[in-house]
C-alpha cells in the first residue's frame, strides 16, 4: 500500500468520514513497537486490527492481541480480500476506560463470493496499550 494523504485506510472503505491511512490507522501501525503511538479506545484499536487483517500486518494483530488469549502463530488466508468494516456498537472502551466491547462486522470476498463475518470482541487496556481479548 502506498502512504499517501490519498490513500485511503482500509477501515473507513465503507464509512461516511474518509480518512486516509496516513492520518487513521498507519501511525498505530508503526508506533506499535516503540509505544509512540497506541490506540487511545477499544475501536481504534478495532480499526487498526482490521487495517493490519487487510495489508498483512501479522505482527501487530499477534502484538495487539491478549497474552492470555493469544496463538502463537498467525497465517493470514491470502486469498481472502477485505472488502469493508462496520462498527455497529461500542460500549465503554474510552480514553479512560480498561475494559471494552466493539461490536463489528467485517465484509470480505474469498473465491466467487463475498461474506460477512460478525463478532461482538472484548478489549481491555493495560499499562496505557488496549489488547483484543476474545470473541463474545
Amino acid at each position: 500500500m502506498q502512504n499517501s494523504k490519498e490513500t485511503r485506510c482500509p477501515c473507513r472503505e465503507l464509512d461516511a468520514e474518509q480518512r486516509s491511512y496516513l492520518d487513521c490507522c498507519q501511525p498505530f501501525h508503526d508506533g506499535r513497537a516503540s509505544a509512540d503511538h497506541l490506540p487511545q479506545t477499544a475501536e481504534e484499536l478495532m480499526r487498526s486490527r482490521y487495517s493490519a487483517f487487510v495489508l498483512g500486518k501479522t505482527q501487530y494483530l499477534l502484538d495487539t492481541w491478549h497474552e492470555t488469549t493469544r496463538p502463537e502463530e498467525l497465517e493470514l488466508d491470502a486469498d481472502m480480500r477485505w472488502l469493508g468494516l462496520e462498527i455497529h456498537q461500542t460500549r465503554a472502551g474510552g480514553p479512560d476506560a480498561t475494559r471494552g466491547v466493539v461490536d463489528f462486522e467485517a465484509h470480505y470476498a474469498h473465491g466467487r463470493g463475498q461474506d460477512s463475518q460478525r463478532e461482538v470482541s472484548s478489549f481491555v487496556r493495560e499499562n496505557g496499550a488496549w489488547f483484543y481479548v476474545d470473541a463474545l
